[in-house]
């Protein structure tokens, strides 16, 4: 699963010009981990993918000013921001449908990654324009790619999970 997640991340629909990108729901592989076997797996899973797009996101350091800008990126760009990832697992069998459980997990780990994102684009990032407030610059840009891979990754998620139980010991399809 971190396999497929690292190639979709690779596969950007949208490319943003200072790091981001819309892919082609590249946490789901993740969220589908965190889901099926629980938060601590789901944490385990996330942050090795914060530490594998960091590796491939390693130019992105040479915007960084000072050490503590560089701090800032690694942690919360890349291990912080995905390793909230695993929290998609944090509703498995707490609720009566499965589903739901699945679309909240999903979006909270998007808010909190999002929010990893919005604070180093107050903190490390700046409008290249200087005509926006920082923290409206980081909002808008970091919602940006952020809101419509929310949604394309709950939809798709929702589909998955309406299709197969992901909490069976083998994967098998929902019966209906």
């Amino acid at each position: 699963m971190l396999s497929v997640a690292t190639v979709l991340s690779m596969l950007a629909i949208v490319d943003m010009p200072m790091g981001g990108k819309l892919t082609p729901v590249s946490m789901l592989p993740i969220f589908i981990i965190a889901y099926r076997y629980g938060a601590g797996w789901g944490f385990v899973t996330s942050f090795t993918y914060g530490l594998i797009q960091m590796v491939l996101g390693l130019d992105n350091l040479s915007y960084a000013t000072n050490w503590v800008a560089v701090l800032t990126i690694i942690f919360l760009d890349y291990l912080i921001a995905y390793g909230v990832l695993g929290f998609g697992g944090i509703f498995r069998k707490k609720m009566k449908h499965q589903w739901l459980e699945f679309a909240l997990g999903i979006g909270i780990g998007c808010v909190l990654r999002f929010i990893c994102h919005f604070i180093t684009g107050i903190t490390v990032w700046a409008d290249p324009s200087g005509e926006l407030p920082i923290p409206l610059f980081s909002f808008l840009y970091n919602g940006g790619y952020m809101l419509p891979e929310l949604a394309a990754t709950v939809v798709v998620g929702v589909f998955l999970v309406k299709t197969f139980d992901l909490t069976s010991p083998t994967l098998r399809k929902v019966k209906k």
